[in-house]
């Protein structure tokens, strides 16, 4: 009796052992998929990171002109130093701009953003009508050349507070470009290259 009783108690006891070491690798399965999927998600995400910024550093080393065929920024908008702000004023309204250069027979002598509107004539109190163009422009301004890199020319719109900036070959202005001319070539197709890495690397995992 006392052995049958010691037979069952044993085999009571390798079933709910089985059972437990049974649970136990369920649960270590389990783990370990959750674990799989989290290193698969954070190696997508850690990809779609290197290859957007390796993307925008490319970008970044390209030079202006790369822009200028894109953006259709070759036509000048400009005016001569004569010429009243009333006017000026009304030309950047009209064509949507933000800027003009003022040029003296070839050579560029200027530039009028609407940040001179404002602070150099509106709240000097200055009549538009009145006052000349060459009174209230921003003198000699700031130029770089069309093999200026994108990035280069981002830092010196950010570092010096421009939000315009001419470009000069030989002399000659050949397109201005602003901040957001910079910013819209440096995020340009990024999301959707970027989906389109997730996407492809999800299908492979």
């Amino acid at each position: 009796m006392r052995k049958l009783v010691c037979q069952s108690a044993t085999a009571l006891g390798f079933a709910l052992l089985s059972r437990l070491a049974l649970a136990a690798q369920e649960e270590a399965l389990d783990t370990i998929w959750r674990v799989s999927v989290y290193a698969c998600v954070l190696f997508v995400a850690a990809v779609i990171v290197g290859v957007y910024f390796m993307r925008s550093r490319d970008k970044r080393r390209a030079p202006l002109d790369r822009i200028f065929e894109e953006r259709k920024l070759l036509q000048i908008h400009s005016v001569g130093p004569d010429a009243p702000v009333i006017e000026c004023v009304r030309m950047m309204a009209a064509k949507k701009i933000g800027a003009l250069i003022v040029i003296d027979g070839e050579k560029l002598v200027g530039i009028f953003t609407e940040r001179d509107a404002l602070n150099k004539v509106l709240a000097a109190g200055l009549d538009p009508a009145s006052t000349k163009i060459s009174e209230v422009m921003t003198r000699d301004p700031y130029c770089v050349p069309p093999t200026t890199t994108i990035g280069d020319a981002m830092a010196v719109v950010t570092q010096r507070r421009f939000r315009h900036l001419p470009v000069v070959d030989n002399g000659k202005v050949i397109a201005v470009i602003s901040s957001g001319d910079l910013t819209h070539w440096l995020v340009k197709d990024q999301m959707v290259g970027d989906v389109q890495e997730l996407v492809e690397l999800a299908a492979r995992s």
